[in-house]
């Protein structure tokens, strides 16, 4: 009996034990297992405790007059109210101040204060980030496209980088263009990705250029030129691109251009796209004109067949090995230099693999000529369907010629086609004057195919300390030559 009792006693422990083994090596409900995962409140937040602090009382403290009164004015219903109860008696509605009291991911919260007859009031108002003006304001501040979410995912997953853009579209819609590089020098100071950071001491007056400055162009242009490729393969991206690379070595119409320059450049971006096995096709524009009137640019003589003799480190042995002739390939502006994936007719012999990329260097009209470039290249980009045509530094306008044609026949058609070429690098130097190139007073960059458009201004630290390129501008379009100057210092 005890016996029996015993081994009952026995069994039961072993069940609850197995119970509990069970109950432990069972999943939870998928509702259970996400909460004990969920972030805590401050991993939601927008912006680390840091970033908003620091944003906040860096913009109520220099950007009230500039920036968020005009926030408040064109963004929020205090500004149509103001609108409505002013076109009785003017300034009986005053918004006097406004100050940030929070950012979250889609509003800044803000207190402002109005003065109505002798009586002053504070209402809490909030202002999207991606606001288009209100009533009545639209004709004042006309509106600008949202910023794209995919392009500020794409460009920098650092919220302070989404922020700093949608802050300076909001900016560019209320005219307060200064405000734009400070916002960029903000993403920079608070541990963003750098958007649209340019080196320091680059020295671009002095030339020629020390060669790790030219490695630093060559690095940026050829991620860029991957990037885009990648991002025209997922639709992301036009497989219409153009870069403009423009500091003084690589400007024909400076007496420091440098050929070599170019040609190191054209290297840097096919070796980077051939790396990840893509065909590269690199070309250059043959002879143009009819009969006796044909030429080459003066910019381009001889270039095709420098292209070739190069050192691509291609050699048996060499890093690039057999990289020239089956992922680099040399061809002239054309539909017929166009090369498309061909099975082998003889027995034997390999496939013909079509080219993936068409890189073109410098392709432009002449003065004096009656044929323009245009032509060809667009037959070329017809015949490459949607695989990425990559201009390097184009001059596609119409130039003077003996009778006129460049200039009147067909000229919106070829306008339209020039335009269809979307920057997806660009760095170009501005100068004091248009009679000299020397020195040089900043630079206009577009660092990659989704990043935004920066104006740096050049400055001289003291004691010939080094020089910086100080962000002064930024927009989601390329600026504007009147925007521009106001936001440089004189």
């Amino acid at each position: 009996m005890v016996h029996n009792h015993y081994l009952r006693s026995v069994c039961l422990i072993l069940l609850t034990l197995l119970s509990a083994v069970v109950a432990f090596s069972t999943p939870r409900p998928a509702a259970a297992a996400a909460s004990s995962v969920s972030p805590t409140a401050e991993d939601n937040t927008y912006l680390n405790k840091e970033q908003l602090e620091f944003s906040i009382a860096y913009l109520n403290e220099h950007h009230k007059t500039d920036v968020l009164l005009p926030f408040v004015k064109a963004f929020s219903d205090l500004g149509t109210t103001a609108i409505k109860k002013n076109a009785w008696i003017g300034g009986s509605y005053q918004i006097i101040d406004a100050s940030i009291t929070d950012i979250t991911q889609d509003e800044l919260c803000l207190d402002a204060s109005i003065k109505q007859g002798e009586k002053i009031k504070t209402e809490s108002v909030k202002v999207h980030l991606d606001s288009d003006p209100v009533a009545g304001m639209k004709r004042t501040y006309p509106t600008l496209p949202p910023c794209n979410p995919m392009h500020l995912n794409h460009a920098s997953k650092q919220p302070i980088d989404n922020f700093v853009r949608r802050m300076n579209r909001l900016c560019n819609i209320v005219k307060a263009y200064s405000a734009t590089g400070k916002m960029i020098q903000l993403g920079v100071q608070m541990g963003g990705k750098g958007v649209g950071k340019l080196n320091d001491d680059m020295y671009l007056n002095q030339v020629p250029h020390n060669r790790f400055v030219r490695k630093y162009f060559y690095d940026m242009a050829s991620e860029a030129a991957l990037d885009a490729t990648i991002l025209c393969s997922k639709k992301q991206f036009t497989n219409r691109m153009k870069m403009t690379v423009m500091f003084p070595e690589m400007n024909p119409s400076m007496d420091s251009y440098r050929i070599g320059t170019l040609l190191e450049l054209a290297r840097s971006i096919a070796i980077k796209l051939a790396e990840q096995n893509l065909r590269v096709r690199v070309c250059v524009q043959g002879s143009m004109g009819v009969g006796i009137f044909t030429g080459v640019p003066k910019q381009l003589n001889g270039v095709h067949t420098l292209l070739q003799r190069m050192d691509w480190e291609s050699e048996p042995g060499e890093e690039n090995d057999g990289m020239v002739g089956d992922y680099v390939r040399f061809g002239f502006v054309g539909k017929e230099h166009v090369i498309d994936a061909q099975k082998s007719e003889k027995e034997g012999e390999p496939d013909v693999e079509q080219d993936d990329v068409f890189l073109l260097i410098c392709p432009q009209n002449m003065i004096g000529l009656e044929s323009s470039i245009i032509g060809s290249l667009s037959e070329m980009v017809d015949a490459a369907g949607d695989r990425p045509v990559i201009l390097l530094n184009p001059d596609l306008v119409d130039k003077v010629s003996a009778q006129g044609q460049q200039s009147i026949r067909g000229r919106q058609a070829r306008i339209a086609f020039a335009s269809s070429f979307e920057t997806m690098y660009q760095f170009q130097n501005i100068y004091y004057s248009g009679t000299s190139y020397f020195p040089i007073l900043g630079s206009v960059v577009k660092l990659g195919p989704l990043e935004p458009w920066v104006a740096h201004q050049r400055r001289d630290l003291m004691n010939n300390d080094g020089e910086v390129y100080l962000p002064v501008y930024a927009s989601e379009t390329a600026p504007e030559n009147e925007v521009l100057m106001t936001t440089f210092a004189k």
